[in-house]
């Protein structure tokens, strides 16, 4: 979504499939376009290709029967279908498949921005409140897919979805900065918020909580290293591959001659299909991912599945007392904040 042209083509152009007609943003040097397709495409492969795996290993490991693995797992298949919307992107012509192809990059980009938001809550809820949030996991599938799927529907309302320079997507800028880029930064400038105190606290509390020991305080250690650690980096992650594409946008806004500059769309279309690549490096950096990632243990596994029953070892649950209130995560909620 984010790649499209900088500076809307007249409405009344008539669209072909030559590269000099298609390519609006650079009309002396359409090849630039090509390049741009091409290189959104190889990054674009590289978080499919990743999501792939982390969707994989989820599955195989059953990793999913932990809420924060499942949380990941939903975000993989966003991820995973929004980089199949990047390596459609093309120079399409007005008209149905130019359609499909805006209304698939909106749905997904929305959704991949919400799963972001609702592990961000989570960790919130984990780290501040210590409250786990896997009851309210239901209002989480309505927010991250439903609400993608009403939004991207929007602009089929006077028909503004078409081509948009290298790539279709919405064809007005009042639509575009209505339905993607207001929300967008707002949402990028709470989860920084957000994303800075909970760090602030985590390294608070690990700091507090060396050189002690506590049952509370052994428990709130193992909710660390289970529930949050495995979260936090994808957040970062989402905000790290905006930064270019938000550089764009403000040059963009703020030339007197709104022309686009290709050092930093090459900088955008290279970052924004990322997510999906840069989950994985996440991912793997999961110790407990990694020690699983051997012949022996993938064999096991896959003769699990085969066999209809789990023989592997599964992730560590916690056990509830059966008088605790399921959504606290520490009846004695430390203080320190």
């Amino acid at each position: 979504m984010e790649m499209e042209e900088l500076v809307v083509a007249d409405s009344s152009m008539n669209f072909t499939t030559t590269p000099q007609q298609a390519c609006s943003m650079f009309r002396d040097d359409p090849h630039k376009c090509e390049i741009l397709i091409a290189v959104k495409r190889t990054t674009a492969s590289l978080s499919f290709l990743g999501c792939i795996f982390m969707i994989s290993v989820i599955v195989l490991f059953r990793k999913y029967i932990v809420f924060t693995q499942r949380l990941i797992l939903y975000l993989s298949v966003a991820a995973f279908m929004d980089s199949i919307a990047y390596i459609m992107g093309d120079m399409h012509p007005d008209g149905p498949l130019c359609d499909f192809q805006a209304f698939f990059m909106t749905l997904f980009d929305w959704s991949v921005l919400l799963w972001v938001c609702a592990i961000t809550l989570n960790l919130a809820m984990l780290v501040i409140a210590m409250k786990k949030t896997e009851k309210y996991e239901w209002v989480y599938h309505i927010v991250c897919w439903v609400i993608p799927i009403i939004i991207s529907c929007l602009p089929f309302a006077g028909d503004r979805y078409g081509p948009s320079g290298a790539w279709c997507w919405i064809t007005e800028w009042p639509w575009r900065f209505g339905i993607w880029y207001v929300p967008l930064f707002l949402i990028i400038a709470l989860l920084f918020v957000v994303y800075v105190y909970i760090t602030v606290v985590v390294n608070r509390r690990v700091h507090t909580w060396e050189g002690t020991y506590d049952p509370d305080v052994e428990r709130n250690k193992q909710m660390l290293k289970e529930d949050i650690k495995p979260l936090r980096g994808y957040p970062f992650v989402y905000l790290a591959v905006s930064i270019f594409p938000l550089i764009n946008r403000i040059q963009n806004a703020v030339s007197s001659d709104h022309q686009p500059v290709f050092a930093l769309l090459i900088l955008h279309v290279i970052s924004s299909p990322l997510h999906g690549a840069l989950n994985t490096v996440v991912f793997g950096m999961d110790k407990d991912t990694v020690s699983k990632l051997t012949p022996s243990q993938i064999k096991l596994a896959i003769q699990s599945w085969r066999a209809g029953r789990s023989i592997i070892e599964e992730f560590p649950t916690e056990t509830e007392s059966p008088d605790a209130d399921p959504d606290d995560v520490n009846p004695s909620v430390n203080q320190e904040q």
